[in-house]
């Protein structure tokens, strides 16, 4: 078994103990958009040393996930990156044309074939890992068990050493896929959502989810920048 996937089972296990002990509190489970935010405003507010992620961009860009709430956690992420003396961000292959498209955050970054999980830590003394272990929208686990926290680092360590520097890497080009041009052309025409799906004949559902491909294929989580991107591509 390699060191990182014993980490990654490690830091699970750990995580999923039932009965933690007296002097080391389990994790505290944290949902709702206004408690997740505060919680990721609170974790960038204590942060003075380190942060260390594994991140995913094309996870949140591939969902309906509000754009205030996007552009706070990006915020809070940019400000904890400042404080902290270390950064180590680390992001999968296929995100590359999402990292691209986003805001610099500040430290270091490296590109790994997979992550195992979304995670930030802060200082080695704090944890948060999405309760589905994908969006921290969706609800997340402040953890401070100290045993946790170190499994987790252990984890990010051992991915980071077999991982890529992401500076000079250069993401993949991509052409519009053929099924998001109606897609692409009902956003540049202002149309709702509710018309649009209908004028394509499709379910508002399927049509969501096309807008988000759509939005991952661009880089962006923005509708907003999604035309000027698509410009920029020669999509237009």
């Amino acid at each position: 078994m390699s060191e990182t996937a014993g980490s990654v089972m490690l830091a699970r296990s750990a995580m999923g103990r039932a009965g933690p002990e007296p002097q080391r509190p389990p994790g505290r489970p944290v949902r709702g958009t206004r408690r997740v935010s505060a919680a990721l405003a609170g974790l960038a507010a204590s942060a003075r040393h380190e942060l260390l992620t594994f991140d995913d961009p094309a996870a949140s860009a591939s969902r309906a996930i509000p754009e205030p709430f996007l552009e706070l956690a990006g915020a809070c992420m940019r400000a904890a990156a400042e404080r902290a003396g270390e950064v180590r961000r680390i992001v999968p292959r296929h995100a590359l044309p999402q990292v691209a498209g986003t805001v610099r955050v500040p430290g270091r970054a490296r590109v790994a074939d997979s992550i195992p999980f979304k995670m930030i830590v802060v200082d080695r003394t704090v944890a948060a890992v999405p309760l589905d272990l994908e969006l921290h929208y969706n609800g997340l686990l402040l953890i401070r068990d100290p045993v946790v926290v170190q499994a987790l680092v252990r984890a990010h360590h051992a991915s980071w050493d077999t991982s890529q520097e992401l500076a000079g890497l250069t993401p993949p080009a991509r052409d519009l896929p053929p099924q998001l041009r109606p897609v692409l052309d009902a956003l540049l025409a202002g149309l709702t959502d509710e018309t649009a799906a209908a004028r394509l004949g499709m379910s508002p559902r399927t049509y969501s989810r096309r807008v988000g491909e759509l939005m991952a294929a661009l880089g962006t989580t923005s509708r907003f920048r999604a035309g000027a991107e698509a410009a920029r591509r020669g999509w237009v």
